[in-house]
This record gives C-alpha cells, sequence and structure tokens, in this order.
C-alpha cells in the first residue's frame, strides 16, 4: 500500500494579501481626508502670515512712539546730519 501524502498548507504570502491604505479606505473617505488636509494647512499659512503681520505692524508703532533721546541713542552719530 502507498503511502499518503500529509497535505501542508503552503503559506500564503501575507505580502500579497495586505492593502496599501489608499486602496483600503472608500475613495470619498480619501478625498475627505485630503481636503480636510488642504484645508488645515491653509488655516496654519493664514495664521502665520496674521502673526507676521502683527509684528511688523507692533514694530512701526514702537519706532513710531520713541522719545528723542531713544533716537539719538539708536541713531547716534550716523545720522544725517542737517
Amino acid at each position: 500500500m502507498a503511502r499518503k501524502k500529509s497535505r501542508t498548507a503552503t503559506p500564503v504570502k501575507q505580502e500579497s494579501q495586505k492593502a496599501t491604505l489608499s486602496e483600503a479606505l472608500d475613495n470619498d473617505i480619501l478625498l475627505k481626508l485630503k481636503a480636510a488636509k488642504k484645508d488645515m494647512t491653509a488655516k496654519i499659512e493664514a495664521e502665520e502670515a496674521e502673526r507676521q503681520e502683527k509684528l511688523r505692524r507692533e514694530r512701526i508703532e514702537r519706532e513710531k512712539n520713541k522719545s528723542f533721546a531713544e533716537l539719538l541713542e539708536e541713531y547716534g552719530e550716523s545720522g544725517t546730519k542737517y
């Protein structure tokens, strides 16, 4: 009598079964995530621009409010003479 070969299941490659994140998510969800990322980056850029503008305005205001003594100390002899 012939021996029966024991069948061992060959391990399935897990790499071929792994799906990428974009494949696993629905296209609608992926589009929503991309739109949310775009909105968030735009918001961050707007806040940074606003902060820079505020700093610029504060610098100008400080320059306007300097006393003569502060201006003389800052510019001293290097200022133009009239």
